[in-house]
């Protein structure tokens, strides 16, 4: 069950970087062309910006979305620094979640935590297994493997 929750994962990922893409580069034509200024910034600064931001943060939804493919792929679970791309990506997409419910609505927080889910249990899926002392767990049940 694992390998189709990263695969799905890795889809999801790779839409979503389209997405962001997008919305970045139409954030930036809009500046640009209404010739809008916040503070006191140059359109052409805050226009380049969100161009920037569209191919950073395309590039690294990308990056998140390769590692979950390849963790489809070999049905291997990424590694040190997968998972930290992964974490940083959940945690990324929470915090986007709760500032899209009050700019966006619900429907755009529902896709985020859609996107939060898939990439949640990518990671748990994957989890390396816990040891289990030989005296057995510390709480004093019985072990899993001795019944």
């Amino acid at each position: 069950m694992r390998r189709p929750i990263a695969a799905v994962t890795a889809v999801a990922l790779v839409v979503d970087a389209c997405a962001v893409a997008f919305v970045n580069v139409i954030l930036g034509l809009a500046v640009k062309r209404q010739n809008m200024s916040l503070a006191g910034l140059k359109p052409k600064a805050m226009s380049s910006g969100a161009f920037g931001a569209a191919v950073l943060f395309g590039l690294f939804l990308l990056v998140c979305a390769a590692f979950a493919a390849r963790a489809a792929i070999t049905d291997r679970g990424p590694g040190r620094v997968g998972r930290i791309v992964l974490v940083v990506c959940a945690v990324v997409h929470g915090v986007l979640g709760a500032f899209l419910v009050g700019m966006m609505g619900w429907l755009a927080f529902a896709a985020m935590m859609v996107v939060l889910a898939l990439v949640v249990a990518t990671l748990m899926s994957y989890a390396p297994p816990r040891p289990v002392p030989a005296d057995g767990p510390p709480d004093g049940s019985p072990s899993p493997t001795t019944g």
